[in-house]
């Protein structure tokens, strides 16, 4: 019988329908046989129209039994609601089939068999529903029980009790206690699951063999929940959250709010608040420009000065289908902030083309993220990165100063301090030609907002390590030494606006970012927080090991903020200013053009040289490795000689 049951639980849906549909059809016929047996005193075989109480007892009960739901009800959980719906539907059945045998007779079958027909097919209906609930819900809670996770719920209050009753409802995990800080609460029972302290989570976890901990505290502050998450951790369970709890206001807790932790959780620190003053000062009611708007940290920004309600907001980007993604997003609110959005399909390198642009909106205020950003992207593109990074800055920003724009941000990178990357050193010239134009007396506010890592960015470790660790592993990490300053996209959006706001020419704004975080610390929190063992020489029967891949071209082993000493303090807390030297415009312009015309002419050996000159305080080997530079002698030459260029076969680009 459980073999049986196993098979019919593994069918498909549509095959359970129908298997129901061929068994009521034969309940159907069997009730007909039995009235006859019941009104004759014998089973007969039927005979000229005595058929038509077969044939009508099908025609009628099936089609009504499919409209009021028989089908799409789950038999191993059919209970009192779904008798009740067969109760009705055989009701009106019975009247139509009595309507026809009693009422109005047919010749040959007995006028009762209109009325005792439909009681016993109700009979033998309610009656193998109840069979199949007996047989196949016995066995499904068996299965069940064997593979469904059990869970502990960290927080016993309205969120917690609220959840532990979705889960019940669920079948989907098994809540086998709670853990709650309140002293009161520890010892007692909720819905006849006990209550326990912190400090016996552990026991509690290899007693009852939990899987997972759910986190059901809306309300603790982001400090108390990395206490906790820090005790969790080692523990060989899955963590997941609830949200925060103003996105609990409007509704029940259900199994459905349930996530993963937030990447705000791997911080290890309170997020930055930010000021809402700072945030509107150069936004609302204002034309607004985002280059690289559909990038990680454009998207964000464009995010957060659209609930800012600038007049109207121009979102550049030479991605289509990164500008359709934000476009598409942010379409929908416009209508309710009435905002004015513009998607430009541009490359901030294309002067004609952003000076038409600048001509036809007059952006007032403009944050420039567009930039190449992977480090070993730009050190295999180096003449691209040099011409996005430096001459697309240097073009919008000339642009945004002749068009009377009143305020300009450039979005830098901590890469930029004490580069050992090409794409450290492009971002270090483009802050150098702001520092240099704003030292001439530009109206424009010209201003760098220069942060570290962004948690959950493309091309963010934390993406990476996700998808590893989904994979079974090894996460891999480049060294065991190499550290990073981490913040959140929202924090990063936070600062660039409210910098820019702060800004009244020439400065380089820095966030205090806490202590850098080793990433084989953050590789290994991930790793616990899935629930899983790291496998090391301490535990050789681990499930993910971290293996180390050493550093890439230009990646160093520790980032930093500041290239002089001594930052200035601003009125915001966490928002310090740098002091960092740079040329006069008079010089500075002399060297770009040398760069620009070495770039056009694709010099890659010159525009370095020229670049490295411009930042002497480049950490790195200086090697190129433009994958152009080098496929024009280890490709070009022998396709040559082998006659293949003559005959119209292009290199690929890289």
């Amino acid at each position: 019988m459980s073999q049986l049951a196993d098979r019919i639980l593994q069918l498909p849906r549509v095959s359970k329908r129908v298997i129901a549909l061929a068994v009521d059809t034969t309940l159907c016929l069997a009730a007909v046989a039995i009235t006859y047996y019941l009104r004759l005193g014998e089973f007969i075989m039927p005979t000229g129209r005595q058929w038509l109480s077969y044939l009508l007892a099908v025609v009628f009960s099936l089609p009504l039994f499919i409209s009021f739901g028989l089908y799409r009800a789950i038999f191993r959980h059919a209970g009192w609601g779904a008798f009740r719906v067969i109760l009705q539907a055989c009701v009106i059945y019975g009247i139509a089939y009595a309507a026809v045998f009693t009422l109005v007779g047919i010749d040959t079958i007995p006028r009762t068999t209109g009325i005792i027909q439909p009681i016993l097919l109700l009979l033998l209906i309610a009656g193998a529903r109840a069979i199949a609930r007996f047989i196949l819900g016995g066995r499904y809670r068996q299965i069940l029980r064997r593979e469904t996770r059990r869970a502990i719920v960290y927080g016993a209050g309205s969120a917690g009790r609220q959840l532990a009753a979705a889960l019940i409802s669920a079948h989907e995990m098994q809540v086998v206690g709670f853990v709650d800080d309140d002293n009161l609460l520890q010892g007692s029972t909720l819905d006849g699951r006990p209550i326990y302290p912190l400090s016996k989570l552990p026991g509690i976890v290899t007693k009852l063999r939990v899987s997972d901990v759910l986190l059901a505290i809306p309300s603790a502050s982001r400090s108390r929940r990395n206490e906790i998450i820090q005790q969790i951790q080692e523990l060989p369970v899955v963590i997941r959250t609830l949200p925060a709890v103003l996105d609990l206001a409007h509704g029940r807790v259900t199994i459905n709010d349930l996530r993963e932790l937030d990447i705000e959780d791997l911080l290890g620190r309170e997020p930055v608040r930010p000021s809402e003053e700072l945030l509107q000062r150069k936004i609302h009611g204002k034309v607004v420009m985002v280059t690289g708007a559909g990038g990680s940290i454009g998207s964000e920004l464009s995010r957060q000065i659209l609930q800012l309600r600038p007049r109207a907001l121009l979102l550049v980007d030479m991605s289509e289908y990164n500008l359709y993604s934000i476009h598409h997003e942010l379409a929908s609110a416009t209508l309710e902030n009435e905002v004015h959005l513009v998607p430009l399909l541009v490359s901030v390198c294309d002067e004609a083309r952003m000076r038409a642009v600048f001509a036809a909106y007059a952006p007032e205020t403009i944050y420039h993220a567009a930039a190449y950003k992977h480090v070993p992207m730009v050190e295999s593109n180096q003449l691209e990165g040099i011409r996005n990074n430096v001459f697309g800055t240097c073009c919008t920003v000339r642009l945004a100063m002749q068009h009377g724009a009143r305020d300009f941000v450039l979005i830098s990178t901590d890469k930029a301090v004490r580069p050992t990357s090409m794409m450290g050193t492009t971002k270090r010239v483009a802050e150098q030609a702001l520092q240099a134009m704003a030292a001439e007396g530009s109206e424009t506010v010209l201003s760098m907002v220069r942060f570290g890592n962004v948690l959950g960015s493309s091309g963010s470790v934390v993406p990476l390590f996700r998808q590893q660790i989904k994979k079974g592993g090894p996460v891999t990490v480049t060294d065991a030494r190499i550290t990073r300053y981490f913040m959140t996209i929202p924090e990063a959006a936070q600062l660039v606006l409210q910098a820019g706001a702060m800004a009244t020419g020439g400065e380089v704004f820095v966030l205090d970012m806490g202590e850098p975080i080793k990433i084989y610390d953050l590789a290994r929190r991930m790793i616990e927080l899935s629930g899983l063992i790291v496998r090391d020489a301490q535990n050789p029967d681990g499930d993910i090991a971290i293996e180390y891949v050493g550093l890439r071209n230009g990646e160093k082993l520790f980032e930093e903020l500041l290239i002089g000493d001594n930052p200035i303090p601003t009125f915001h807390p966490r928002i310090l200013k740098a002091h960092d030297a740079f040329r006069p415009w008079t010089e500075l312009s002399i060297d770009l053009a040398q760069l620009e015309h070495s770039v056009a002419n694709g010099d890659t050996a010159e525009a370095r040289a020229i670049l490295l000159a411009l930042v002497p305080e480049y950490e790195g080997t200086g090697a190129g490795s433009d994958l152009i530079e080098m496929a024009n002698g280890s490709i070009a030459a022998p396709m040559a000689r082998a006659g293949l260029l003559s005959s119209g076969l292009s290199i690929p680009r890289a």
